[in-house]
């Protein structure tokens, strides 16, 4: 669906929210940690590398935002038992959760097919898809304790139409639109949970920078500038949409 670039978020819009987002330390999940607390949001910063997450809270902090939690986590060696460690951790420190930004991902490589290596295409597709799903199954209870909850993956525009050399990255984007789409439909009626994907679009980070290398990134919009999608999102205005899919950007003229 069209983006909501253009949205005005209200200063409150996250009061007294409990959001989890993944990949915090970096890009477009340190951009949407920052704007998530700076709308009263509790942010929970989950990422594999302590130090960029430190950095995040300290930001967080320093800005005047409520103190968020630091959760660091790798999903490509985590278990089903850190998983669920992790919901009984968050259940006893915070009692449900109200939103959660699945915003790591890994690229891989853009490679022929025929030239795949095997094991990396298993560790793109559980860093991007297995670990997710399994991640979101166990704390499912704590959002479903919340009166409004609302859960957001990340995708691309590979994810939603194949092209060459994107090999693991693309079928684990297309599998987490397919995910998102069964989640939310399963969902729907039974909880005050909503399920969609969004599309960040041509953002300035350092996966497009892998991705495009000859790419001027000033002819990117930045992860700031595609924070009004991510909050519109996460916040109550967008209740009664599940199951959809999101743009961050416009589409291309």
């Amino acid at each position: 669906m069209s983006c909501k670039i253009d949205y005005q978020a209200r200063p409150d819009l996250l009061a007294g929210r409990v959001i989890l987002v993944t990949g915090a330390g970096d890009g477009i999940g340190r951009a949407a940690a920052l704007s998530y607390a700076h709308h009263g949001a509790t942010v929970i910063l989950l990422g594999r590398t302590i130090n960029k997450l430190e950095a995040v809270y300290d930001a967080i902090e320093a800005a005047g935002g409520p103190q968020p939690a630091i959760f660091p986590l790798n999903f490509e060696g985590a278990t089903l038992k850190d998983y669920h460690d992790m919901a009984e951790t968050l259940d006893k420190e915070f009692g449900r959760l109200d939103g959660i930004l699945h915003n790591a991902s890994l690229l891989g490589r853009l490679t022929p097919f025929d030239q795949y290596n095997p094991e990396l295409w298993e560790q793109v597709m559980q860093v991007n898809i297995n670990g997710p799903i399994w991640m979101t199954q166990a704390l499912l209870p704590l959002l479903k304790a919340s009166d409004d909850a609302s859960v957001v993956f990340t995708s691309s525009s590979v994810g939603r139409k194949g092209r060459a050399f994107w090999g693991a990255y693309a079928v684990s984007k297309a599998a987490t639109e397919n995910f998102s789409e069964m989640l939310a439909d399963e969902l729907e009626n039974v909880s005050a949970i909503r399920v969609n994907t969004l599309n960040p679009g041509a953002t300035r980070t350092q996966m497009r920078k892998t991705a495009y290398p000859a790419e001027d990134p000033q002819r990117l919009r930045t992860p700031d500038d595609i924070m009004p999608t991510y909050l519109w999102l996460m916040g109550p205005d967008s209740h009664g949409h599940s199951g959809e899919r999101f743009d961050a950007q416009p589409p291309k003229a």
